[in-house]
């Protein structure tokens, strides 16, 4: 029961607001040191540690989040969503809603282009949350879907929690073959949970569309249209909406056209997306020596930020494995009477849960390595399927308060009129959206699987 102990010891100073690789490290040394005084734990487990970093390291997957990372930084310097999102509501303007129907589809364009929700929610708030509230809109109708907009970077690719998810998953896959005595494991790749998450991204899009249709209908004071000013104003507007979505859908099919068809790896794709951003940024003429250097430092601090968990994390589960957490888990998933769909509605349960207290990388690293190889041992759960199963739930972990990072973002930017307490109020539909979203997944797995093995002819 140590392993529960420490599991609960690292919740418990996550929360205080520690860093979390430290965190995640630091308790692992702590509980080591104090099982190897007492003789409960084996400090040559601890010998695997320098040899796990250096499979990080070597990791040709993971080399794709430093890329992908630059990818949005630099289209985020370029000014295409602020451009975007002017031609969008011009074109939406006329309807009832027609803002928050541009801000959702600008989203999803920067979440397919980007990737990165931080970089997604500000943007969105600093350019569209003051004129929607100019406009009339309602405060919490504006917030909820600004932040749930910026958390679409979550599941439609390319998407670094993907990456991340899909390098964990395939380790955890493959334990689970080993486990079973299959010496030539499967594999499921970055590039299956990339065209596997494409159609549930694109259904939760029409769900916010429909929700902000639907409200803006049932209560038109809460989302009107342009004025006739405004309208006036919207001269050439085809020709300027046509240029202004011209650049990120170029580089959108370029880098996962190139994935999907098999001509490139999700780390080479990756490659040509940073190459495609540096062109675009090059050619609206924001592509400075200043501009490529504070690129370079974000890039550098987020991807630090990134590995930095990693290998605290690497650390957490080496030492909660030493404390036989995972044969804990293991036995009580086995020994328990609830069949493969109960044991994981109860992890979905708890990752849902863990949302509210821990961010996705927290979970991704920590949680997934532990209970990743037991159910994936199960054959009537296809990890592909899983996989875009936990995206879908750790999407929910940047709206749930109260340390819904999503929230965070656009408190951070949000006029002082905006109350915290509209914004909570105002993530509430779409979360049962998202929850809705996994609740159709479930009853309808084909919606993610039907994809990659139609690609890839699984």
């Amino acid at each position: 029961m140590v392993a529960v102990l420490m599991f609960l010891v690292v919740c418990g100073i996550l929360i205080l607001g520690y860093p979390v690789a430290i965190s995640l490290a630091g308790t692992a040394l702590l509980f080591a040191s104090i099982g190897i005084l007492h003789g409960s734990f084996d400090e040559a487990i601890l010998l695997a540690f320098p040899i796990r970093v250096y499979a990080i390291m070597t990791n040709s997957t993971l080399l794709a989040v430093p890329l992908f990372i630059f990818m949005g930084v630099m289209l985020e310097k370029s000014k295409i969503a602020e451009q975007l999102l002017e031609t969008m509501s011009e074109l939406f303007g006329s309807l009832r809603g027609g803002m928050g129907l541009a801000v959702t589809l600008v989203g999803m364009l920067m979440a397919a282009s980007t990737g990165i929700v931080g970089a997604t929610v500000v943007t969105m708030g600093v350019l569209s949350l003051p004129t929607m509230l100019k406009r009339g809109y309602n405060v919490s109708l504006a917030a909820g879907t600004i932040c749930a907009t910026g958390t679409l970077g979550q599941i439609i690719p390319p998407s670094i929690a993907l990456v991340l998810l899909g390098d964990v998953l395939s380790n955890a896959y493959q334990q689970a073959q080993l486990a079973q005595g299959s010496f030539s494991p499967k594999t499921i790749s970055v590039g299956d949970l990339f065209a596997a998450s494409i159609l549930p991204g694109l259904c939760l899009v029409v769900l916010y569309l429909g929700y902000i249709l639907l409200i803006s209908t049932l209560r038109p004071d809460w989302a009107p249209p342009l004025t006739k000013e405004e309208k006036a104003e919207r001269g050439g507007l085809v020709r300027r909406v046509l240029l202004a979505m011209l650049p990120p859908l170029v580089l959108i099919l370029a880098v996962l056209g190139s994935i999907l068809s098999g001509s490139a790896t999700p780390t080479e794709a990756a490659g040509v997306g940073a190459f495609g951003a540096l062109v675009l940024a090059g050619v609206r003429g924001t592509l400075t020596k200043s501009g490529l250097q504070q690129v370079g430092e974000e890039t550098t601090k987020v991807t630090s930020m990134v590995f930095f968990i990693l290998i605290g994390a690497t650390a957490f589960s080496l030492v909660f494995r030493g404390f036989e957490g995972d044969e804990l888990i293991r036995e009580a998933f086995e020994t328990s009477s609830y069949g493969p769909g109960t044991l994981l509605f109860i992890t979905m349960v708890v990752v849902f849960v863990l949302g509210f207290l821990l961010d996705f990388i927290e979970i991704t690293f920590v949680v997934v390595p532990i209970v990743g190889p037991i159910l994936l041992a199960q054959p009537e759960i296809d990890p592909v399927w899983l996989g875009v199963m936990l995206a879908m739930n750790l999407q929910t972990s940047f709206l749930t308060p109260p340390f819904g990072f999503s929230l965070f973002y656009l408190r951070g930017v949000a006029p002082p009129s905006v109350r915290t307490s509209d914004i909570y109020r105002g993530v509430v539909p779409f979360i049962g959206m998202q929850l809705s979203m996994l609740v159709i997944l479930w009853f309808w797995p084909q919606l993610a699987t039907w994809l990659p093995q139609a690609i890839y002819a699984k």
